[in-house]
Order: structure tokens, then C-alpha cells, then sequence
């Protein structure tokens, strides 16, 4: 079974940054550039980059399309969203290289018109970022750059969506994310348990090694690094080989 270590690239206004929390007010700017960053990456021996247009993901219009593109031609596989809300935004992205388009907003609110994607373009070509939030005793689906609360919880969702065909489910705990807390273990056995058709990308709060073995033992199919690997507390060589 295959286990993906898959850096994150979190862009707002061309600029690699980090939030805390999803919270747009707590922004962290690193000075690496894009796509300069990226090319480690895949010299350090990542298959898979996961790009998010940050900016895009609030306004609902895809605001680093260059960015991702000009990342796209140095050939990496790459997983890329944050704003996408119709077709054209789409084939946009699949015509900028991306192979794997990730819905988040639209994938919440939209399911009817997503589930025909998943027929139209197939389910290896879009990944469905369902980040969630504890709320109420239930996960919540915060949409819209996290900002708003959907009436759908990922325990509707979820199954809903792995009985018409999808395969690639991305979740953050967004309490996680950014924080540097470990993953949320008991999530992603949740998940494995519910929805096992899915190939789950766990992401939030990674720090260590053993918090990527540990996801992997959770039923995880794969790991987001962002914040991590940002401040050098490992590197992708050494997260391949754990």
C-alpha cells in the first residue's frame, strides 16, 4: 500500500506563507521563494507537492494561477486548490499541469455538481479537502478559507462521497493546523474505519517523525508538511525514509 509524503506550499499573494489555524490574521511569511522551494523538494525526492492558493480560497477566484503554473513546469506531481468553484477553474488548473485538483468550498456546498466531476474527469484527478472542526460534538466542515460553517458535517460527507466513486480525501483538523500538535490520531482512525475506500491525507500540526509513523499507523495513506519542514524540523529525505 502506498504511503505518500507530500510537502505543502501555502501561497497568498505569490509568497510562501503559513497560517495558524486557518486564521488569515495570524500569517507567517517565509522568505523562500515558490518555486525555488519546490525544486528542493523534488531534488530532496518528493513525487507530490500540494499547493494552496490561499488567496483563492477566500475570495472564491484563483489568485496564484502563475505561480502554480511556472511550479508545474519544473515537473513534480502536483495537488493544487483553494478557490476553485466551477469547471473552467478546473481546467484551468489541469491546463497549468496540475494532476490533482483539490475542492474544498465547492466539494462542501456543491456535492450534486462535484459527484458529476468525479464521473467527468475521473476520480484520480480530484482530491476532496473536507477540513474539519470539532464543533458541538460533531465535525464540522468550515469552509470559504475556514471562515464559515457549513450545515453538512464530515461524518455526512464523507460516505456520501466514497459511494460515488472518490478516492483521494484530504482532512486537516484545523485546530491542528499550523500549531505544531501532532496530528489528530484518533480522527484519522475514525476515518479509516468509516470511509476505507478512501485514501486519506492526513495534515494539521505534524512536528515530528514519529507523528508521520504514527499517521501511517493510523490508517493514513499519506502526510501533508508544511510548517515543519518550513523551520527545518525534519527533512523530506528523512521523512521518505521513515
Amino acid at each position: 500500500m502506498n504511503f505518500d509524503v507530500i510537502p505543502a506550499i501555502d501561497l497568498r499573494g505569490g509568497r510562501v506563507v503559513r497560517l495558524k489555524q486557518g486564521d488569515y490574521a495570524q500569517q507567517t511569511t517565509y522568505a523562500a521563494d515558490p518555486r525555488a522551494l519546490a525544486r528542493r523538494y523534488a531534488e530532496a525526492g518528493a513525487r507530490w507537492l500540494h499547493l494552496v492558493d490561499l488567496d483563492g480560497a477566500r475570495s472564491g477566484s484563483l489568485a496564484n494561477l502563475a505561480v502554480i503554473q511556472a511550479i508545474a513546469t519544473d515537473g513534480m506531481q502536483i495537488q493544487a486548490g483553494g478557490g476553485v468553484r466551477c469547471e473552467d477553474d478546473l481546467r484551468r488548473l489541469f491546463d497549468a499541469g496540475v494532476q490533482r485538483v483539490v475542492l474544498g468550498s465547492v466539494a462542501i456546498r456543491e456535492p450534486e455538481l462535484v459527484a458529476g466531476w468525479l464521473d467527468s474527469h475521473g476520480a484520480d484527478r480530484l482530491t476532496l479537502a473536507l477540513d474539519t472542526r470539532r464543533l458541538d460534538g460533531r465535525w464540522s466542515l468550515p469552509s470559504a478559507g475556514w471562515t464559515e460553517v457549513e450545515a453538512l458535517t464530515l461524518d455526512e460527507l464523507a460516505p456520501w462521497y466514497a459511494a460515488r466513486g472518490a478516492r483521494h480525501l484530504l482532512c486537516t483538523d484545523i485546530d491542528r493546523d499550523g500549531m505544531l500538535a501532532g496530528f489528530n490520531l484518533d480522527l484519522y482512525r475514525h476515518l479509516a474505519a468509516t470511509v476505507p475506500t478512501l485514501a486519506v491525507q492526513a495534515s494539521g500540526g505534524v512536528r515530528s517523525l514519529d507523528d508521520i509513523r504514527a499517521a501511517r499507523e493510523a490508517g493514513a495513506r499519506g502526510v501533508i508538511l508544511g510548517r515543519a519542514l518550513l523551520e527545518g524540523r525534519f527533512t523530506v529525505g528523512e521523512a521518505l525514509a521513515c
